[in-house]
């Protein structure tokens, strides 16, 4: 009898720390598991590794359809499609394999300058990314959902609590994505208001766009 209620009590324990952790992970105090197992390379901040940066021009086939643009491809391959995002540049620009197609306006959130460090800083994360969903939106048109926090966003995340420049209670926060603007406010991407609270945001008929011909798995590169 005994021996049944050390089990009983190590299997509440047990379901009771499990259940700890995953609401703390939802939280957003602490990594996943596969956080610990994570043998991929950091990735430098201000340095692109990814794709190769256009020089500072105006934007790269803006007046053209992404369709018009891939039609001597026989085939389109969505596998091969990338984004790299500068946020000095305000701009987005699409890759079909590693090579610059087309770029857009874009804006972000309030704090447009500096790295995301944590939930509700209103900066836009600096990292490579994938994308792990896409949906129809109410309010902005499309949201493609890049897969924020990664290994590197929580090294960040956990150094700067180290070093004592966010609170040990902050917590990282997440559901960073590519969007559109409400409707009829197309002008904020002109005007460069940055509107959100750390998304990427296009102008509606762009998110349309870019949104026929990325998907899951795709590659995303923000950088300074």
């Amino acid at each position: 009898m005994f021996r049944f209620k050390k089990f009983y009590l190590f299997l509440f324990l047990f379901i009771s720390l499990i259940s700890f952790y995953f609401a703390l992970r939802k939280l957003g105090y602490i990594p996943s598991f596969k956080y610990l197992f994570d043998n991929s390379e950091s990735y430098g901040q201000k340095t692109a590794i990814y794709h190769k940066v256009l020089p500072l021009t105006n934007w790269l086939n803006y007046e053209k359809s992404l369709t018009n643009l891939l039609k001597n491809e026989s085939t389109i391959d969505q596998k091969q499609f990338s984004v790299l995002i500068e946020k000095h540049n305000y701009r987005l620009t699409i890759y079909y394999k590693k090579l610059p197609i087309k770029s857009y306006p874009v804006v972000f959130g309030s704090n447009p300058i500096k790295d995301k460090l944590k939930e509700g800083d209103r900066c836009t994360p600096e990292g490579l990314f994938q994308i792990q969903d896409k949906y129809n939106h109410n309010s902005w048109s499309r949201f493609i959902w890049l897969n924020y926090p990664t290994k590197q966003s929580w090294n960040k995340h956990l150094k700067a609590k180290s070093e004592g420049r966010i609170s040990l209670l902050s917590p990282i926060g997440g559901q960073v994505g590519i969007h559109g603007v409400p409707k009829d406010k197309d002008n904020w991407i002109e005007e460069k208001q940055n509107w959100t609270w750390g998304c990427i945001s296009l102008k509606t008929n762009d998110i349309k766009e870019i949104y026929q011909f990325l998907r899951e798995g795709n590659t995303v590169e923000i950088i300074h």
